[in-house]
């Protein structure tokens, strides 16, 4: 919300000497974010006037338009005689009223101006747009031209209100009634002790029976509706110069009177009005939730169809209005035929001020994706006090401003409700900030907030219509707190008990992450939110238990809607973006939760502030959460090892994959078990199945391998990317990260190697596991170091597997019939189990 200081200053009588920057400083003490203080015409200096148009010339020969004026600037120049002045602007005449600045002068920007010889002429200054002079948008983009009765002369920096300063407050969602001058006149009326003349208190004539006939069917949706109708507009009146500056100094574009009085009272009074051309009314104006299929054309031209939760304004056709959003077009003020002058061809209006529900708004704004100024004060809290005011604001502006007659008809439509009140005790907010205020201070600054409070030791604190976010005891403590200086707060630090070190949990992410970086993966750190749609792109299943997901009430973006079950698709968009980016050679790991929801839903308890938590507390807040295990997942793409002088490099591929894990693995003292596995996003023939025993039973914990070529191209990743994830909670319950040293023999290894051919279909790691216990405890280490496949030599779907085993014994030298002996235990097994013959 932009908030000029002299609009400000009509409200709060601030010291003469106060700047922006101070005013600033006093509302962020309040609590308000105010990020910048724009000082408007900071670098404007005059001569700028007012002049008249003498004559035109329209210069020929140049590839644009170029017209020779002469302009009266009275005795501005200092010699009276018409100013020469060269324009390309062609939206001004004869006679016109037009803004100067004279050699010498300085506008905006550094821009300094002199006489110069253009287009074969001498210009002795320049005719001014709004552009030129920073005002801001105005919606013409040419030469401004002034009202007919504007002084020739006259100094227009003052005229135009150039010079001010603007505060820019950023406004949380709680504080709906700062999006108005009303609003943060207020608190700047309270930080500096100071009366506030109320803008809203207007003398407002009752309703009565003679009002524009108006129909609420949904009272919780609309709650009040006040209509008032204006006759006799004046076609050609416009908004004056002062209307017009301070709209575009909130950041608004002047559009045409009408329109321009509503948003200026909306700025003004924090409440949203609307303005409909009463001749285009058919009927009584009601407001109903719409029917499904209904359709609309609303005032940004875009036909909308609607939704059965929206709420909309309507008339004897149907619905003429997105009710707290946008207007519709059948009832849209109409632009008079010279929309240069402003003016409207619409002399009778209809004014609107109501209240509608917070999220009957929200909702209507996002289903549609139609902000707009009405919305985001609608969904954020408007004071339902203020629409009679409102409204009869308006209708005072449109008599004084364009000539209308404003009739005796008042229609109020009100669902009656009482006042919102709290109690608390007196003492409430010296327990929330540790501070002892004493009631007087606490009674004092809830008073200043706008409440009505009554009682000794416990206080029953009606809350003001302005302030929908006051709702329990901490939200007035919050408000005294603020107010007396969050500056003012004792620091104290907490004491933790002493001894308190890592968890085991969190020493072994540490550890995995140190892993991981030291075999050259790059740690990844994703948002935890996804999009359902993902999970088709990674090709899983539709009973798939990763696609039981969490969804958030409020999510950051509706494209992302639910808590990610898998790490997946966080890591594949780097990996994607990365690529993108130029980077072809990457390994990305990360370790984070993933979020499953509980099969019993249950609520959170609210916690009170004056005491820890009991256990009992703690577990219920657990309950109501998901469940969150931790993954660790990475991806690859592109070469593992770089080629160069040294050698030929090499791509990485499902291998490196399965590695991560079982580096993963030993990190965590688990035994990780390797098998051939399928599953969702991975290649069928390239994926691998990542196990664990529990009980003598094995439980599969992850997968790794090569990705689904249809799952690289649905995501647009590069070919042949890898990935790997596995269940970190599962990995720490079966490992044992106690550290143990290595034992060391002073005997020698006796080494053996081993061929064994097997068909093409039996795993690797089941040959491996039949040696392995085969060979015995004198086994020190097996490792596969070839496969062969040769359909002439080993036969059709046959394969070759050559193991070598290092075996030593910790108490003697191994003779070669011992160590032939283990071998051939080995080999034995493994045929029985696996079929495996030895190779010729």
């Amino acid at each position: 919300m932009r908030i000029p200081l002299s609009w400000l200053r009509e409200y709060v009588d601030l010291p003469a000497t106060e700047t922006g920057r101070d005013v600033q400083a006093k509302l962020i003490s309040a609590g308000l974010e105010v990020e910048t203080v724009e000082h408007l015409g900071a670098d404007l200096k005059g001569p700028l006037v007012v002049g008249r148009v003498m004559t035109i010339e329209e210069l020929e020969g140049f590839k644009k338009p170029i017209r020779f004026c002469t302009v009266d600037v009275g005795q501005a120049n200092g010699t009276g005689e018409p100013q020469e002045i060269v324009c390309g602007a062609r939206n001004f005449a004869v006679g016109d009223k037009v803004v100067v600045v004279l050699p010498g002068a300085t506008l905006p920007g550094g821009f300094s101006i002199s006489a110069r010889k253009t287009y074969g002429k001498t210009s002795h200054g320049m005719i001014c747009s709004s552009d030129e002079l920073g005002m801001g948008d105005d919606g013409t983009h040419g030469i401004i031209v002034l009202p007919p009765e504007t002084e020739v002369g006259k100094d227009a920096i003052e005229l135009l209100e150039l010079v001010d300063e603007v505060l820019d407050i950023a406004v949380t969602a709680n504080r709906g009634d700062c999006l108005s001058i009303r609003g943060v006149a207020r608190e700047t009326a309270i930080a500096y002790g100071l009366p506030l003349r109320d803008p809203a208190l207007l003398d407002v004539p009752g309703p009565n029976a003679f009002g524009y006939p108006v129909k609420v069917s949904d009272p919780a949706g609309c709650d009040r509706f006040t209509a008032r109708t204006v006759t006799g507009l004046s076609p050609e009146a416009r908004s004056p110069i002062w209307l017009k500056r301070r709209l575009q100094k909130v950041g608004m574009r002047p559009i045409s009177l009408a329109v321009d009085v509503t948003n200026y009272v909306m700025m003004e009074l924090g409440q949203p009005l609307h303005a409909y051309d009463r001749g285009l009314v058919q009927g009584t104006i009601g407001v109903r939730r719409a029917g499904e299929g209904e359709k609309i054309v609303t005032l940004d031209g875009v036909e909308r169809k609607l939704h059965a939760e929206d709420l909309v304004i309507t008339d004897d056709r149907g619905p003429i209005g997105l009710a707290g959003v946008m207007g519709g077009a059948d009832t849209e003020i109409a632009d008079h035929d010279a929309a240069e002058n402003g003016g409207s061809s619409t002399t009778d209006v209809v004014i609107e001020a109501a209240h509608f529900d917070q999220v009957a708004i929200a909702r209507t704004a996002r289903r549609h994706k139609l902000s707009s100024e009405a919305s985001r004060r609608f969904e954020r809290g408007v004071d339902p006090q203020a629409a009679a005011a409102a409204a009869q604001r308006t209708v005072d502006l449109l008599v004084l401003l364009a000539g209308g007659t404003a009739e005796a008809g008042v229609t109020e439509v009100v669902a009656p409700s009482a006042p919102h009140t709290i109690t608390v005790a007196a003492d409430h907010p010296d327990k929330v900030a540790g501070v002892s205020y004493g009631r007087e201070t606490v009674v004092r600054r809830l008073q200043e907030v706008g409440c009505d409070v009554y009682g000794q030791d416990e206080l029953i604190v009606t809350v003001p219509s302005w302030r929908p976010d006051l709702t329990d005891p901490n939200d007035l403590a919050e408000e005294v707190i603020r107010l007396e200086g969050y500056e003012n707060l004792p620091s104290t630090l907490p004491r933790p008990p002493a001894g308190r070190g890592l968890t085991a949990r969190q020493r072994l992410h540490r550890r995995i992450g140190r892993a991981l970086a030291g075999a050259g993966y790059v740690e990844a750190l994703n948002y935890p939110f996804l999009s359902e749609q993902v999970f088709d792109q990674l090709g899983l299943e539709a009973d798939d238990p990763a696609r039981r997901v969490v969804r958030l009430v409020n999510p950051l973006s509706d494209e992302e809607p639910a808590l990610r079950t898998t790490l997946l698709p966080g890591l594949l968009g780097a990996l994607r973006r990365n690529d993108g980016r130029g980077a072809h050679d990457l390994a990305l790991f990360e370790t984070g939760l993933v979020f499953q929801p509980r099969d019993e839903q249950r609520t959170a308890v609210n916690l009170s502030v004056d005491r820890r938590p009991s256990e009992d507390d703690i577990a219920a807040l657990d309950a109501a959460l998901p469940y969150q295990p931790r993954h660790v997942a990475v991806v690859l793409a592109g070469a593992r090892e770089q080629a160069g002088w040294w050698g030929r490099g090499r791509a990485g591929d499902w291998a490196d994959a399965v590695e991560a894990a079982r580096t993963v693995a030993r990190e965590a003292g688990a035994e990780l078990g390797v098998r051939k596995g399928q599953y969702g996003p991975w290649h069928p023939g390239r994926c691998a199945e990542l196990t664990v025993t529990v009980d003598g039973a094995e439980r599969v914990i992850g997968h790794a391998g090569e990705l689904h070529p249809r799952v690289l191209k649905n995501l647009g990743l590069p070919a042949r990317a890898c990935a790997m994830e596995l269940d970190l909670d599962a990995l720490e319950q079966v490992g044992d990260d106690t550290p143990q040293a290595p034992g060391i023999s002073t005997f020698p290894v006796a080494t053996q190697d081993v061929a064994l051919v097997v068909d093409a279909f039996v795993p690797a790691s089941d040959v491996e596991a039949a040696l392995r216990e085969g060979a015995g405890e004198l086994l020190e280490s097996i490792r596969l170091f070839d496969v062969y496949e040769n359909a002439e030599q080993l036969g059709e779907g046959r394969k070759s597997l050559a193991y070598a085993l290092r075996f030593r014994a910790t108490d003697r030298t191994l003779t070669v019939d011992e160590a032939s002996a283990a071998r051939e235990a080995a080999v034995t097994l493994a045929g029985d189990r696996t079929g495996a013959t030895l190779r010729a």
